[in-house]
C-alpha cells in the first residue's frame, strides 16, 4: 500500500479574498486593474510567492496561492495589500483617509486533488457568475487567459492543467460546491475531503474553523 502524503505546514495551497472596506469599488479603470495585477506579480516574483490562479473583480480579488513555508502566505499578503493601498490612496488622492482593506484578508487551506481544480474554476469563473462577461475568458483580469503566456510569473501549480479547461470552467459549480466554498470562506476552515480537513485542521491548528456549526446552505449564489 503507497504510504499517505502527510500535510506540512508549508507547501500548502491557499484560497485567498480580500475585499475594500465598505464594498467600495477599488478598480475603475483598465489601469486601475493592470498596476494590481502587475503589483501581484513583481511581489510573488520578489518574495517567492506561487500564484497559481487568480481573479481581480471591482471590489475584491480572488488568489490561489501555493506558499513554499509557513510563514510566506501573512508575509505575503501584508507587503501586497500595504503596497496596493499605498499606490491607491496616492492616485486618488485620498492619503490618510483610513484603511482601504476590511479587516484582515480571509483565507483557506485546499487539498490538491479534485477540490483544488474546483476552487481554481470557482475563482476564475467569477466574473461570469457576477455577469460581467458573457463567457469566462472574456474577463482580462484572471489568471484564466494567462496560463502559457511565458512573459507572466503564473506558477504552472501543483497539478496539470486539466483539457478542454475553459470549457470547464464556463460550466456553472454545483449548488454543493458553491455551498462548501463559501462555507470555507467564512469559516476558513480546509477545502477537501474529510479525513485531509481533519488533519489539515490538526497540523495548520484551524481545528474551531472545522467544527461544525449546523447544516450550511444547500446553494449559494453570493458572489464571494
Amino acid at each position: 500500500m503507497p504510504r499517505r502524503k502527510r500535510i506540512a505546514a508549508g507547501g500548502v495551497v491557499f484560497h485567498v479574498i480580500n475585499r475594500a472596506i465598505g464594498r467600495m469599488k477599488l478598480f475603475r479603470s483598465d489601469s486601475d486593474y493592470t498596476t494590481f495585477e502587475t503589483l501581484l506579480l513583481e511581489k510573488a516574483s520578489a518574495l517567492g510567492m506561487r500564484v497559481c490562479a487568480y481573479c481581480i473583480m471591482p471590489n475584491h480579488w480572488h488568489l490561489v496561492l501555493w506558499p513554499w513555508q509557513d510563514n510566506d502566505l501573512p508575509r505575503f499578503m501584508h507587503r501586497l495589500t500595504l503596497s496596493h493601498a499605498i499606490r491607491w490612496r496616492q492616485a486618488t488622492e485620498t492619503v490618510g483617509q483610513g484603511h482601504l482593506y476590511q479587516n484582515r484578508y480571509k483565507s483557506f487551506p485546499v487539498q490538491t486533488n479534485e477540490h483544488y481544480w474546483t476552487v481554481v474554476r470557482y475563482v476564475e469563473r467569477n466574473p461570469l457568475r457576477a455577469r460581467l462577461v458573457d463567457r469566462a475568458e472574456d474577463w482580462p483580469f484572471s489568471s484564466l487567459m494567462k496560463r502559457s503566456d511565458m512573459n507572466r510569473s503564473l506558477s504552472d501549480g501543483p497539478l496539470t492543467t486539466p483539457k478542454n479547461w475553459i470549457e470547464h470552467v464556463n460550466r456553472a459549480l454545483t449548488g454543493s460546491e458553491l455551498a462548501a466554498i463559501s462555507q470555507s470562506v467564512r469559516r476558513g476552515a480546509p477545502f477537501g475531503t474529510a479525513s485531509w480537513r481533519e488533519e489539515a485542521a490538526r497540523v495548520l491548528e484551524l481545528e474551531s474553523c472545522s467544527r461544525s456549526r449546523g447544516r450550511p446552505p444547500e446553494q449559494s449564489t453570493e458572489d464571494d
